[in-house]
């Protein structure tokens, strides 16, 4: 009888849209948010402006002009992919480093759960709820870019590079998913705040600068490099192959290969490249839409996986916990 009462009943998502709609309210209102969208705003807008001045002069030969405004880099300035590859994984964690251990502090976290909402509808509401205030902001910030493509350039992209910027578009808020989540971790396994956001702000430090570097230095460990390689100042096959499967680790790795298979149509590879991969191949002729997808589908479900992964963990970690106040 006890186990038969200590079974619940309903939806377990049932109040998940309540949250949701409550969580993406918030966040769209929030003075934090709007500084960190303004940033992103402002600083994409004046990246790709600078790369605009660049490609004026190449309007009538290059049929993918309007991917160029994504990677193209000036002296003074980095490319609008540089930038976002350092805001999308800050905006994100701005989003998600008080979601669990906000409601513990202001006491509110008793009383949410006394109502017919289950633990499983809180997080994935507050993890839905940031996830669209990030699709929200990136969304705008490609159709501005688009925009001012089509006002400075004076050119329609093609269907092709729509549809690889739609692409490059789910990639990032993939990326942007996928430290969401490390942020939701931290805040399920940090009661205060502040140390939530120094631990997903360490963690994202560790990845994107410091485990690229680990990745080399372990692989030489692994495989240790003979007299010839030092002599010629090359690494072996054996030891780019292994570097490369460490640094992919990374979620930075992943999204930066994923966006340059898409936006940039003649990578055929990544990584070390034999002469049985391109025979036969024309040198610089691009990929299809098809092809470039193929490529970098792995990546992009890595970063999906990712993401599922550490909600999986802040979903058990927050099961464990005791919320009565």
């Amino acid at each position: 009888m006890a186990q038969r009462m200590a079974r619940r009943s309903g939806s377990p998502w049932k109040g998940c849209g309540i949250v949701f709609e409550k969580e993406f309210s918030d966040h769209l209102r929030s003075p934090r948010m709007l500084v960190l969208e303004w940033l992103i705003l402002l600083t994409g807008i004046g990246a790709v402006f600078m790369s605009i001045q660049g490609l004026r002069t190449t309007t009538a030969q290059d049929p993918f002009l309007f991917l160029r405004l994504f990677t193209d880099a000036r002296e003074s300035m980095p490319s609008f992919l540089s930038v976002l590859s350092f805001l999308i994984p800050l905006m994100a964690i701005g989003l998600g480093f008080d979601s669990i251990n906000g409601e513990f502090n202001r006491r509110t976290m008793s009383r949410v759960l006394a109502q017919p909402i289950y633990r499983d509808a809180l997080l994935l509401g507050k993890f839905g709820g940031g996830l669209a205030t990030l699709a929200v902001g990136l969304m705008t910030l490609w159709l501005l870019i688009i925009g001012l493509g089509l006002l400075r350039l004076g050119v329609a992209p093609s269907g092709e590079e729509v549809a690889r910027g739609f692409v490059f578009l789910c990639v990032a808020l993939a990326y942007g998913g996928v430290w969401l989540a490390v942020a939701m971790l931290c805040s399920v396994l940090c009661r205060s705040p502040a140390t939530a956001a120094f631990s997903a702000l360490g963690a994202w430090l560790l990845l994107s600068l410091l485990w690229p570097m680990m990745a080399r230095f372990l692989a030489e460990i692994v495989y240790p490099p003979t007299d010839m390689a030092i002599l010629l100042g090359v690494q072996s096959p054996q030891q780019i192959g292994l570097q490369q499967i460490l640094a992919r680790i990374s979620p930075s790795t992943l999204f930066g290969e994923a966006v340059i298979g898409m936006l940039q149509p003649a990578t055929r590879t990544f990584g070390v490249v034999f002469a049985s991969q391109v025979r036969g191949a024309v040198a610089g002729a691009p990929l299809s839409f098809g092809q470039s997808l193929l490529l970098v589908w792995p990546q992009f479900t890595g970063l999906i996986a990712a993401a599922i992964i550490l909600f999986a963990a802040s979903y058990m970690a927050f099961q464990r916990q005791e919320v009565r106040a």
